[in-house]
């Protein structure tokens, strides 16, 4: 496989600690909007505290956050495919990887396809 191909191809999977930390955030934030009464807010400390304030007194700004948040993940995703065709990567299934990825996790994936530099073929 020369130069060419791998730049048609590029693919690199997040960092497991961001998928974590996105996947976990993503879900508690989710279980607090649609499912805020079976949230156990005194097992959590500091963090139910919060919680059930912002709950209590800014419910439907979550809301809203919560669906902002996830259109900008549509967002990044869509740039994630005006990236892989500025950087020559026309596989259909690594763009649908880095769509995919992007959309789940946002800004951890697409950094990692905008620092990457294609390799160029050398002319001879």
């Amino acid at each position: 496989m020369g130069l060419a191909a791998d730049n048609k191809a590029y693919f690199r999977r997040a960092s497991l600690f961001w998928f974590t930390i996105i996947s976990l955030s993503f879900g508690y934030y989710t279980w607090v909007v649609f499912w805020p009464q079976s949230i156990p807010y005194q097992s959590l400390g500091p963090l139910g505290v919060f919680t059930q304030y912002l709950v209590d007194h800014h419910h439907t700004l979550l809301h809203n956050g919560y669906w902002l948040a996830w259109l900008i993940h549509v967002g990044e995703s869509l740039y994630a495919m005006v990236l892989c065709k500025s950087k020559g990567i026309t596989n259909a299934r690594a763009q649908l990887l880095w769509f995919l990825q992007t959309f789940l996790f946002g800004i951890a994936s697409l950094s990692i396809l905008i620092a990457y530099k294609p390799k160029h073929p050398k002319k001879t």
